[in-house]
């Protein structure tokens, strides 16, 4: 797996998890299937929340949609919301499924990192 990041705004903070670290402490998590529907992301500016993506930005994002693995669960913190998972998503809804693998924290992991720039993380 590319290395890859979650970020989510939490009132003036930006809160940062290392993908990583998510799959490894939900690994022992009990996978249920949820409905695609009722995922809120779907309705959000999750990719590019701050920008216009540009076509090659889109491209870049189904060639990573086209390469998923459905047979991974998403990852959703305790609220339900997506942590890891976006472009399992997508294609499972291009391939008109109803309903997707996920696993969901009882407590939502604390962040790597708080308010670091992302040109600062390593993405090796």
């Amino acid at each position: 797996m590319r290395k890859q990041y979650h970020f989510r705004q939490v009132g003036e903070d930006i809160y940062i998890w290392d993908v990583h670290s998510l799959v490894a402490l939900s690994e022992k998590l009990n996978v249920k299937e949820i409905l695609i529907t009722d995922i809120q992301e779907l309705n959000e500016a999750y990719w590019f929340p701050d920008t216009h993506p540009t076509t090659q930005q889109m491209i870049e994002h189904m060639q990573l949609v086209n390469a998923a693995d459905l047979s991974y669960p998403i990852i959703l913190c305790a609220e339900g919301r997506v942590m890891d998972g976006m472009h399992r998503i997508a294609k499972a809804i291009l391939g008109h499924q109803t309903h997707i693998l996920a696993v969901q924290f009882e407590h939502t992991p604390k962040p790597n990192f708080i308010n670091v720039d992302e040109g600062d993380l390593d993405y090796a």
